[in-house]
């Protein structure tokens, strides 16, 4: 006979495809969606949730409450690397690829790993309903309520700083990464971050980008002069991928409070590190392009870009049968 959770995963998945058929042909009705009863899951507010040594009236407060919470991953024991995944309301595929691919919690015997995905808030409400229905079953899904768009990756990515600061503190590292990333987890983990070393404090690294805004309206990178008049930005790790020690998820969250806010995350970030006087290292491994499969080229990288859930499981099945292969 099949699990609760297997015919729940089932459901989950028909659910989604029907659900993106539907949105595709039309959208619902405002009478349609209130005769919806998929049970909402509520998460009590964190508006009281503090910091020390804040400074009162911030310039961005970030003043957003959790809609879908997961405060106890951590609890029973603190994880050596939490992974706080970007992703959006319509990518169930990419999510699911991640779980049973380099994402598995449980992927690496000896470490233990927390992974956990990062939303918005949709304006659709039947994507909101049926990532309720999602992370009632996995349990590693975090939303907050601001809307859900490409203009608010930064809020997306404060508030999965956040959430390290307040729920695992005790973690000894993190990684920001995408929904479209493949990770070498064995490089990440034993070459980079090293377990049986000790663990690192004011520590970021990635691909790290020295450049300056486009003032060109049409790029999707456009800095306004107003917004950013400064004609270099601080050395920066692209958005696809970085890696830091937990004790700064705290210092850039409240970092950010008193600093004006920038669309492009992965520069404010960079903002945020000058402002803490953090230094990134650029390493190799990290690639923000998309890379040819080849098994020897996949084993020296940390991150390859734009992977697609069928490449995922493509990679991640020929990298693990063959381990025992010389390069």
């Amino acid at each position: 006979m099949p699990s609760k959770v297997s015919c729940l995963y089932i459901l989950t998945v028909v659910c989604w495809a029907s659900a993106l058929w539907y949105l595709s042909i039309s959208r619902p009705s405002s009478s349609y969606l209130t005769q919806l009863s998929i049970p909402v899951r509520k998460v009590p507010k964190q508006s009281n949730i503090t910091f020390t040594n804040i400074r009162t009236r911030p310039l961005n407060p970030h003043a957003f409450d959790f809609i879908i919470n997961e405060p106890k991953k951590c609890e029973a024991e603190a994880p050596f690397l939490v992974i706080l995944i970007s992703t959006t309301h319509k990518e169930f595929d990419a999510r699911q690829a991640i779980r049973e691919t380099w994402g598995d919690e449980g992927g690496l015997s000896d470490i233990r790993v927390v992974t956990l995905f990062l939303l918005g808030k949709n304006t659709d409400a039947v994507l909101n309903q049926m990532v309720e229905q999602e992370s009632q079953i996995f349990h590693d899904i975090v939303v907050e309520d601001f809307i859900d768009s490409y203009h608010n990756l930064t809020l997306k990515t404060l508030m999965g700083m956040r959430w390290v600061a307040t729920y695992c503190p005790k973690a000894k590292y993190v990684m920001k990464t995408d929904s479209d990333i493949f990770v070498n987890m064995d490089n990440l983990v034993y070459k980079l971050l090293k377990p049986s070393t000790k663990p690192r404090r004011r520590y970021f690294t990635g691909y790290v980008i020295n450049g300056g805004p486009i003032r060109d309206m049409r790029s999707k990178w456009y800095m306004p002069r107003d917004l950013y008049p400064d004609n270099k930005y601080p050395p920066f790790c692209s958005g696809t991928g970085y890696v830091f020690s937990a004790d700064v998820a705290e210092l850039i969250y409240k970092t950010s409070l008193h600093t004006r806010l920038l669309h492009l995350e992965d520069v404010y970030v960079g903002l945020c590190l000058r402002k803490l006087g953090i230094h990134p290292f650029q390493n190799s491994g990290f690639n923000h392009w998309k890379m040819a499969y080849s098994l020897c080229r996949y084993r020296r990288v940390v991150t390859v870009h734009q992977i697609s859930p069928e490449e995922m499981h493509r990679v991640w099945n020929d990298m693990s049968s063959k381990k025992h292969l010389r390069c």
